[in-house]
């Protein structure tokens, strides 16, 4: 995997503007969007949620001194993220591992340590990934997650993850809230949403880019009550195995399907494949 190093600016193939191609890579830097991806994005979330629980009860920190750690491991993870020339299944999905605790502990203190009402930080977390997408969008001209290949789209992807796991955890604990429906009855809800998001996109045809980003910021609270559902105490309307048994069975499956996607392939993005996409 290499840089292109001529100096000529070349025209995306989604119609954006010219791009000096000595800043362009040949390979998408994220994983093609499979089973396997859905499958291990909901793992990531659902770790997300019970290591953020285990490491403020347990670690002795706080949850500032928590966050301010996670963030500083987040940050080496992703300058390695960067560095890489073309996607690596491990380098990735700890990456969306660490986002995903970090993305929860955000909401976390502006709920607990600031008092700042979940609508409020929905509706911040939600106008904020907005930005994001418009900046993204009047810079790249496409939203694609098949041509994350400049530094620019991969920054401006990192970040856009980055909200929608702080926006799905404010707006799942407020519709918890709300709703009062218990750790079973929120995750079948929030998996009818995404069942209705893909049903949009397959039978009516919603855009692939926006049906995507919207399973994605839903996966959010689809992981989290099913963490919560198993680690809580039974007492508590959960199974009780706790937020450590949680923590380490869920990252064994990643362990494992991120080792067996690092071996396969199965979720790489061909070069000549990448060219052709369009959402």
């Amino acid at each position: 995997m290499t840089y292109e190093t001529h100096e000529t600016a070349t025209l995306h193939e989604t119609g954006g503007p010219a791009v000096t191609a000595r800043h362009r890579l040949r390979w998408n830097k994220v994983p093609e969007v499979t089973a396997y991806f859905w499958f291990i994005k909901v793992l990531c979330t659902t770790v997300g949620e019970t290591a953020a629980d285990l490491l403020n009860e347990k670690a002795g920190l706080g949850l500032t001194g928590v966050s301010v750690l996670m963030s500083a491991l987040l940050a080496v993870v992703l300058v390695v993220q960067f560095r890489t020339r073309a996607y690596m299944a491990g380098v990735y999905w700890l990456a969306v591992a660490l986002i995903s605790v970090v993305g929860t502990l955000i909401s976390d203190n502006l709920t607990d340590n600031m008092g700042v009402p979940l609508e409020t930080s929905t509706t911040v977390f939600a106008l904020v990934l907005a930005v994001v997408f418009v900046v993204w969008y009047r810079r790249e001209r496409t939203l694609s997650i098949h041509h994350i290949d400049t530094t620019s789209r991969e920054s401006f992807y990192w970040l856009a993850v980055l909200c929608t796991f702080a926006l799905g955890t404010a707006a799942g604990d407020l519709v918890s809230e709300r709703m009062d429906l218990g750790y079973w009855l929120s995750a079948v809800l929030f998996a009818a949403a995404i069942a209705a998001v893909a049903l949009a996109h397959f039978a009516l045809g919603l855009d692939a880019v926006w049906s995507f980003w919207i399973a994605y910021v839903l996966t959010r609270p689809l992981g989290a009550s099913i963490g919560d559902f198993l680690s809580q105490p039974t007492g508590d309307g959960g199974v009780g195995l706790g937020t450590v048994v949680t923590s380490a069975l869920f990252l064994t499956v990643i362990l494992g399907l991120v080792v067996y996607l690092g071996m396969t392939r199965k979720d790489v993005t061909e070069p000549e494949r990448t060219s052709r996409r369009a959402a």
